[in-house]
């Protein structure tokens, strides 16, 4: 099972990042595929998560309005629209296959690879 994750970088205040999760095909079979983000000196945070069966979606209220997350089972790829980006959105984004939906979904991970980095600032 691996998960590859890009398209990170270092955009203003304000901007917008899309980064892609290139996963291996059963890796999609997953009951919750996301991204968590870890950033220095603080705690882990699940950012956004979406099942595979009916593709309902879970935002973290810090995000909601402002990331979508989105995949494409063909390309067996996810991805995380990022906008209107703040610097408190700055970390590393990490993707991973969960167990669990919801606020603690990215608890339950059984996977997840290399992170991207995001640094929003001015």
């Amino acid at each position: 099972v691996q998960l590859q994750a890009s398209g990170g970088g270092l955009v203003q205040p304000g901007g917008s990042l899309r980064p892609s999760c290139a996963a291996s095909a059963t890796t999609l079979d997953y009951y919750t595929i996301g991204w968590f983000r870890q950033a220095p000196g603080k705690e882990r945070e699940g950012v956004s998560c979406i099942t595979s069966s009916d593709g309902s979606t879970y935002y973290a209220d810090a995000v909601r309005d402002r990331f979508t997350i989105s995949r494409d089972n063909a390309k067996s790829t996810v991805y995380l629209q990022m906008t209107n980006l703040k610097v408190e959105d700055t970390g590393v984004y990490y993707c991973a296959t969960g167990t669990s939906f919801g606020p603690s979904w990215y608890l339950s991970r059984s996977y997840w690879g290399q992170g991207t980095q995001v640094t929003v600032s001015s």
